[in-house]
């Protein structure tokens, strides 16, 4: 397990039985992206964190990433990307 913060906002990475995780919290909200173990699936953005409902499937890092930021109000650039988290997406 992995996690990094900036700017009030804080990420959390870690791998579960199934999953790759990256979770993200700031003022109360969360958004997690969540990618398979092999790492070869589509990235899915979860609204609340990890058990939360799936809101949308991307292909890459990057567009999830901007989904994540748009749900919290910060910019892209303020989302603090734990290493371990930076390989996520095709």
């Amino acid at each position: 397990m992995s996690s990094g913060e900036a700017d009030g906002t804080t990420a959390m990475y870690e791998e579960t039985e199934t999953e790759r995780l990256l979770t993200f919290e700031r003022d109360g909200r969360r958004a997690a992206v969540a990618q398979n173990l092999e790492g070869y699936a589509m990235l899915k953005l979860r609204d609340g964190g990890a058990a939360g409902d799936e809101l949308e499937r991307y292909y890459g890092f990057d567009m999830a990433l901007d989904h994540v930021a748009e749900l919290l109000g910060v910019a892209v650039t303020d989302l603090p990307v734990p290493e371990d988290a930076e390989d996520m997406g095709m």
